[in-house]
């Protein structure tokens, strides 16, 4: 028998993906859908996961089809599609600086009366001038991250989390990352800044006031260089090829986000503020960098728009952690951790300020990343770094607010 040939198999597989298209169309159809919503995020494995089980109850309540567009890459895929006019409907991207940049493009859709703005602190979602200058909401928060985290195994007294702090071998740190390798360490130098100089200078930083070639600002860098074994070709050579996900062994301490509480939990983790172990923090420090994950609107169709009421409703149970004051706590959780970083950003006793590179502007930010790793293998050419990044701080930009109190205050 003669095989067919490539091209007409080509045909035959064609014909067939459009008549399961058809039929998952006619399906859809008959079962009474109402349309569809494009979502661009970079959730993967269990963040994912939880999106996807709260999107099937969209699905189920609104018949609205919801295609998520996974990507590490988010700023690179969203400046092109936006670029060929091929956006997705809703973008989730880690942070308001970008976005700010995007609103007063006017690239972004207004979110006013789609949902209760009072049920959030005015530093999780803030008014910003769009493109004719006036003031309106454009993103929610939908899950937010506590930073300033040092996580270590269970049992580890106080004197023991110093003695391991104290060498460089101490930390587990890896900086690939894909397209935006580098973050764990401007996520450092940042919190060593915070705890060191406070909030007002930090601030004052994050938004171009304070110049990256300021004293207190070089101290923080070289704080962490020194704690980190900068410098070190074989540490480095190891921080500069891990990828961030992989685990920690559990005679190490880690700097990172409440995300990683799934990966310490076997050890019976726990954490402590990272003021406890950043040589020259001061006295009074107890602030904590806090992260989250923004949903903007780029097309404002009905069931955009339907999506971005159903997550805004403190009942959808999509994030760990929620800013919306009318959310519930997961203070009945059995997982103490959980009940402990929700108490941290709930609280009115604790304050927050914003990760400082989630508010820059995407190229100053994208060239923090990659100075951290020029400064890990040199860090005697830390001077010429900071002017090379003061050089692109020169871009005026609005400001924001970077810190204040807990979600739960009025």
């Amino acid at each position: 028998m003669t095989r067919p040939r490539p091209r007409t198999l080509g045909i035959v597989c064609v014909c067939l993906l459009l008549l399961v298209a058809g039929v998952t169309a006619g399906v859809r159809w008959a079962r009474g859908w109402t349309g569809s919503v494009t979502v661009l995020a970079n959730w993967s494995g269990a963040e994912k996961e939880q999106f996807e089980r709260a999107m099937e109850r969209f699905e189920d309540e609104y018949r609205i089809d919801v295609v998520y567009q996974g990507s590490s890459a988010l700023s690179q895929v969203l400046a092109a599609d936006l670029a060929a006019g091929t956006q997705p409907d809703v973008a989730v991207l880690p942070g308001p600086g970008e976005l700010m940049a995007y609103a007063a493009e006017g690239r972004l859709e207004p979110l006013d009366g789609l949902f209760e703005a009072g049920a959030y602190d005015r530093v999780w979602m803030p008014k910003v001038a769009g493109e004719d200058g006036r003031e309106r909401t454009y993103w929610l928060p939908v899950k937010t991250g506590l930073k300033s985290m040092v996580w270590h195994a269970g049992g580890l007294a106080g004197d023991e989390i110093d003695r391991v702090a104290g060498r460089p071998d101490g930390w587990c740190l890896a900086m690939e990352s894909g397209a935006t390798s580098g973050w764990p360490g401007t996520d450092w130098v940042e919190d060593v800044l915070l705890q060191q100089a406070g909030p007002a200078v930090y601030e004052q930083w994050a938004t171009g006031a304070v110049p990256w070639t300021d004293a207190r600002v070089r101290k923080a860098w070289q704080t962490w260089g020194d704690m980190v074994g900068a410098g070190d070709r074989t540490r480095v050579d190891h921080l500069l090829r891990d990828n961030f996900a992989q685990g920690c062994p559990r005679q190490r301490l880690e700097h990172q986000g409440s995300f990683r509480d799934a990966q310490w939990e076997p050890v019976a983790g726990d954490f402590v503020h990272s003021a406890d172990v950043i040589p020259g923090a001061r006295a009074d420090s107890g602030h904590w960098e806090v992260s989250g994950d923004l949903a903007a609107l780029l097309n404002a169709t009905d069931e955009a728009r339907q999506l971005i009421r159903f997550l805004a409703d403190p009942d959808t149970g999509l994030p760990d952690f929620s800013a919306n004051r009318k959310a519930a706590a997961p203070d009945g959780s059995d997982d103490p951790l959980k009940r402990r970083i929700s108490s941290i950003l709930r609280g009115s006793e604790h304050h927050l300020c914003w990760d400082a590179s989630d508010i820059m502007p995407p190229a100053l930010r994208n060239a923090f990343h990659q100075a951290v790793l020029h400064f890990l293998v040199a860090p005697g050419r830390l001077d010429g770094q900071l002017r090379a990044l003061e050089a692109v701080n020169d871009e005026p930009r609005p400001t924001l607010p970077v810190c204040g109190t807990g979600p739960s205050t009025t």
